[in-house]
C-alpha cells in the first residue's frame, strides 16, 4: 500500500484543525463559555502555516501587532453601537462589523489607519444593528467551510489566503496570482449560505513578485444563494483630513 505524501498529511491535519477550532468556537459562542484550546493537529497546522505563508516573517509579526493595537484603539472610542473587528494581512487592515452611524464608521477607520505599520485600510463596516448570536455562529461555520474547501483545492495557496466572514459575506485577503484569486473566489462563492465574496487581494506574479496596483472600492462577487444584502442609507461622507496613501499591489475595485 502506498504511503500518503507529506503534503496530503499536512492538508488533512489542517482540515482537522479547522474543524476542531470551529466546533470549539461555536460551542463557546452558544454556551457563553471560552472555547477550548485544541492541541496536536492545530499546533502542527499552525507551524505549517507559518512555513508556507507568502508573507515575510516581519509582515506576519506586524499583522499580529496591528490587530492588537487596532482592537485597543477601537475599544477607546467604542460606544454601545460599535462592533468592529480589524483583520490585518501584509500590513493592510480590513475593518468589518457594524456601527450606529456613518460618523462612527469614519472614526473607526481613522484610528486604525493611523496605527503603526498600517499601509492602508479597507473599511467594510456597515451602518446598522449588531448581528445576533445565530448569525455570528453561521459566520463561523461559513469561514470553516471556505477554509476547508480552499485546503482541498490543490491549485490554491490556502496558507496565503485569510478568510473571515461577517453577516454571510466572505472576505478573502492574501498574496495571490490573478488565477489563484479567481479560483479562490469561485470556491468561496460556491459554498451554500455565502451571500457575496469581497476580495482584498494583493496580486503577485507567478514567480512571487508584487504587481503594481492601488486601493479602490471593495471588490465584490455575488454568492450563489441570492443577491447582495442592501445596506441602510448612509449620510454623505465627510471630507477626510488627509487621503490615505495607496497600498501597492492591493486591488479592491468592483467586479460586475
Amino acid at each position: 500500500m502506498t504511503s500518503p505524501s507529506p503534503t496530503t498529511i499536512f492538508r488533512h491535519g489542517q482540515r482537522l484543525a479547522c474543524a476542531c477550532l470551529a466546533v470549539a468556537a461555536l460551542g463557546g459562542s452558544l454556551a457563553g463559555c471560552v472555547p477550548l484550546v485544541v492541541g496536536g493537529a492545530a499546533a502542527a497546522a499552525g507551524i505549517g502555516t507559518l512555513a508556507l505563508d507568502r508573507r515575510s516573517s516581519g509582515a506576519q509579526l506586524d499583522d499580529q501587532a496591528i490587530e492588537l493595537r487596532a482592537a485597543a484603539r477601537i475599544r477607546e472610542i467604542a460606544n454601545g453601537d460599535m462592533n468592529v473587528t480589524v483583520v490585518s494581512f501584509n500590513r493592510t487592515a480590513l475593518l468589518i462589523g457594524t456601527v450606529g452611524s456613518e460618523a462612527d464608521k469614519q472614526r473607526a477607520g481613522e484610528v486604525v489607519r493611523t496605527a503603526p505599520n498600517v499601509r492602508g485600510i479597507v473599511n467594510e463596516v456597515v451602518v446598522g444593528p449588531a448581528l445576533n448570536i445565530a448569525r455570528r455562529s453561521n459566520d463561523t461555520y461559513l469561514t470553516t467551510k471556505v477554509k476547508a474547501s480552499l485546503l482541498d483545492a490543490s491549485d490554491v495557496p490556502a496558507n496565503s489566503i485569510k478568510v473571515v466572514t461577517e453577516g454571510g459575506v466572505v472576505y478573502l485577503m492574501g498574496l495571490v496570482t490573478r488565477r489563484e484569486a479567481d479560483r479562490a473566489t469561485d470556491i468561496a462563492r460556491g459554498i451554500s449560505g455565502v451571500e457575496k465574496v469581497v476580495r482584498v487581494f494583493e496580486f503577485v506574479s507567478d514567480d512571487g513578485q508584487a504587481l503594481p496596483g492601488g486601493v479602490g472600492p471593495s471588490q465584490t462577487v455575488p454568492g450563489t444563494d441570492g443577491a447582495r444584502v442592501p445596506l441602510p442609507p448612509m449620510a454623505p461622507l465627510p471630507a477626510p483630513a488627509a487621503a490615505p496613501a495607496p497600498v501597492p499591489g492591493v486591488v479592491t475595485s468592483p467586479v460586475r
